[in-house]
């Protein structure tokens, strides 16, 4: 294809796109397909010729929209939305036609400065004081590694680099449970090693980590001869929004010199209401904050805010600058590369300027207060309906449930056999999108409203497509 042809195209791809989210609420929401059938309709071998665009184009809709699972849809209440609002996708268009490698502050000026602007615009959103700076990387675990490689630099007083871990005195990191996996790849990667990722007991409907439990295992790794190098909280935790009571740990690592990191990847972007700051009291105290504008903010993926109180720590542990990378005869620049873990950097800053300028707060406020609200309504519903129990209550827009019918209560395994079946016979069913997680060793089933059109009445949609189908289970 020629450039001479693109702006056709565009237009085509354009109208597509649009036609696309205004009616992908008719189609099922997770994809239908069975395991390989889309990878037995691509051909084994590549075109030794050019094929005609139009030819690409009717396979992809033909080939790749039917294995595509929607996650623009409406009623796509599992995991957590990754959203593409409008605004967005018009900025992603641009970045991707203009294609700048933004990895120096000579490689695209305009890049780095608009990022240094939109991490303060995000600062000030979600409240937090002045004195943190913000990077923004592909994804909230590439943060958490991040902080973890920080954490392991401090306490080996920046040996780590140059010595490597053999002959150090092992390191210990602390979380709970609650945590999200790449807590534990960010401890591998980092060479830390499961072992010393020390899980503390959580306590209360928050399923928060005890600052007293902390604490204690702190006396313990230091009576054994061990190293506390950091803390992981969470905010919102994946399986039932899990979160930790942040003024209180943080005051225990203080205690102990402990650097601090706190992954609130899906609620932070909650924090631009101010009545849900109060879930996060004391985070002015953590040295790492990381959330994703990607999820429920509206950003296309990726785009994960990182706030530092001390950029230096991390520079520090992530910078190198061969000559073919220094920048001469410019002062006070910002090398967002030497903040984060790849080399190379997109162009994320552009879609922030532009959703939060198409929307205001106040707008993106309006819609993360309407899930939040929605998701309670279906709450108390299913609360109400016999043969249904609450398992842990809402956190935000994010609560979990079991169908328990009568006689089933006391048959642990079958009753997760059960629901199981209903999550499948749901997602199955094609007009809702629900996971299950695990409490206390337990099947629960999750619901959480964050996608970016969904409204009232697709949440309320959900209650009858989830008691409708139990029903039909006996």
């Amino acid at each position: 294809m020629k450039w001479t042809e693109f702006a056709g195209w565009g237009r085509r791809v354009a109208d597509w796109a649009q036609e696309y989210h205004l009616t992908v609420g008719d189609r099922p929401v997770r994809a239908q397909t069975r395991p390989g059938e889309v990878l037995d309709a691509l051909p084994a071998t590549p075109p030794e010729t050019a094929e005609d665009m139009e030819q690409v184009f009717r396979d992809f809709e033909e080939i790749v929209m039917p294995g595509i699972t929607h996650w623009q849809h409406p009623r796509f209440f599992a995991y957590f939305a990754s959203n593409a609002a409008a605004p967005s996708v018009l900025a992603e268009f641009l970045v991707a036609a203009i294609a700048p490698q933004c990895m120096l502050w000579q490689t695209s000026p305009s890049a780095t400065e608009m990022e240094t602007r939109m991490m303060d615009w995000l600062r000030q959103a979600i409240g937090l004081p002045d004195g943190f700076a913000g990077v923004i990387q592909d994804s909230a675990s590439t943060a958490t590694l991040a902080a973890v490689l920080t954490m392991r630099e401090r306490a080996l007083d920046w040996r780590g680099n140059q010595q490597g871990l053999p002959g150090q005195t092992p390191l210990r990191i602390y979380s709970s449970a609650e945590v999200h996996t790449s807590i534990d790849r960010a401890i591998w990667i980092s060479g830390i090693g499961q072992q010393n990722l020390i899980r503390i007991p959580t306590t209360g409907d928050w399923r928060g980590m005890d600052p007293v439990a902390l604490e204690a295992a702190i006396e313990a790794d230091l009576a054994a001869g061990l190293t506390p190098a950091g803390l992981i909280l969470c905010v919102g935790a994946t399986g039932t929004g899990a979160t930790d009571p942040v003024a209180d740990c943080l005051a225990v690592a203080r205690k102990y010199g402990l650097y601090t990191h706190v992954d609130a990847a899906w609620a932070g972007s909650a924090m631009i209401c101010p009545e849900f700051r109060p879930y996060w009291q004391g985070i002015e105290g953590a040295d790492s904050v990381v959330f994703n504008p990607h999820k429920w903010l509206g950003a296309q993926f990726d785009c994960s805010a990182h706030f530092l109180k001390n950029p230096d720590d991390l520079v520090k542990t992530l910078a190198i600058s061969p000559e073919y990378l220094k920048t001469h005869g410019a002062e006070g620049i910002i090398n967002y590369s030497e903040w984060s873990v790849p080399l190379g950097r997109r162009f994320r800053a552009l879609k922030l300027w532009f959703l939060i300028r198409a929307y205001g707060l106040e707008g993106l406020r309006e819609r993360l207060r309407n899930h939040v609200t929605w998701s309670v309504q279906l709450h108390d519903r299913l609360a109400a309906t016999p043969e249904f129990e609450i398992v842990t209550p809402p956190m935000w827009s994010l609560f979990t449930f079991r169908y328990v019918p009568e006689g089933a209560a006391d048959r642990a395994e079958d009753l997760d056999d059960l629901n199981l079946r209903l999550v499948n016979a749901i997602n199955d069913d094609g007009r809702i999108y629900l996971t299950q997680t695990r409490v206390d060793g337990r099947i629960a089933i999750r619901f959480q409203a964050g996608q970016f059109e969904t409204t009232e009445e697709d949440v309320m949609m959900a209650y009858d497509v989830i008691t409708e189908i139990a029903g039909t289970l006996g």
